[in-house]
């Protein structure tokens, strides 16, 4: 294991130009929900919106498209049609960054298309279910840059193969091996959240206990799949995303208590977590 650089100073986002259109600021492509968890599409949507990101298109199976149309008139819609990757995969083609797994369950389906998007996307953000597909035999993992991993300790535990118990005892260690070896950056979330990408790691500051709520990872992964299609390189904005969603649930805490702080409440409060940043920067 080489020697890790320990990053403390958050990267900058630029301020926008006067002259600036939707184009400039990402395309980004979700790939998101199921049936019974048709929020996890939505939220991460949303967040990929309220994070800035210039056209968001969300994919999802066709019997809860009409839910997430409805929920934001902000972002487009695709439905996945079980067996056609097609339509997906034109989508994928366009865009920026595709972040795919927030709430897809688990399935052959899901297995087949986390291997399409593996093998056709450049730059892609692999969250939840997408992570669970991953770790199924043949395990889909390779060596290879423009990847984010965003798991969490049960979901790191069935990708690199190690007890959840080991990892937690072990979280920098593990961290920056998943990293050294497949070449992407891995978001190892949890209290004091890591981010590495095999040189550099990150231990973010902001957040507290009232995130542990169902839902909080999906503003994560739309949160983060917007700063990397608005042109920061991939560690920096996983860093980044996960010291401003920390942040919004640090405001979303002072005003309403960690006991009621919700996944939605965290859309609510990056407004303030973005200016607050700025302001510092």
């Amino acid at each position: 294991m080489g020697e890790i650089q320990r990053i403390t100073t958050l990267p900058k986002l630029q301020p926008r130009r006067a002259d600036a259109h939707k184009g400039n600021f990402g395309r980004v492509l979700i790939v998101a929900g199921s049936r019974g968890m048709s929020g996890a599409a939505v939220l991460s949507g949303s967040a990929a919106l309220r994070s800035g990101a210039g056209l968001v298109t969300v994919a999802c199976p066709p019997d809860i498209w009409p839910i997430v149309a409805a929920s934001n008139p902000c972002y487009m819609t695709l439905p996945l049609a079980d067996g056609d990757m097609k339509p997906l995969l034109d989508a994928a083609a366009i865009a920026d960054v595709v972040v795919v797994g927030p709430g897809l369950g688990r399935s052959p389906f899901v297995n087949d298309l986390v291997k399409a998007l593996q093998a056709n996307c450049k730059r892609l953000l692999l969250d939840a279910d997408a992570l669970n597909a991953l770790a199924v035999p043949p395990n889909l993992l390779s060596s290879q840059a423009a990847r984010i991993f965003t798991p969490h300790p049960g979901e790191f535990s069935r990708l690199a193969g190690i007890s959840a118990n080991d990892i937690q005892d072990r979280r920098e260690k593990e961290t920056i091996a998943f990293a050294q070896k497949f070449a992407g950056v891995l978001v190892l979330k949890g209290s004091g959240t890591l981010v590495c990408d095999g040189q550099r790691l990150y231990q973010n500051t902001t957040g507290n206990p009232g995130m542990a709520t169902a839902g909080s990872g999906d503003v994560l992964s739309g949160l983060i799949g917007a700063l990397w299609g608005q042109g920061l390189p991939a560690f920096d904005a996983a860093q980044l995303g996960v010291y401003l969603h920390g942040l919004a649930g640090d405001l979303a805490r002072d005003h309403l208590g960690e006991t009621s702080l919700t996944a939605a409440d965290l859309l609510d409060y990056l407004p303030k977590a973005f200016v607050n940043y700025a302001a510092a920067a």
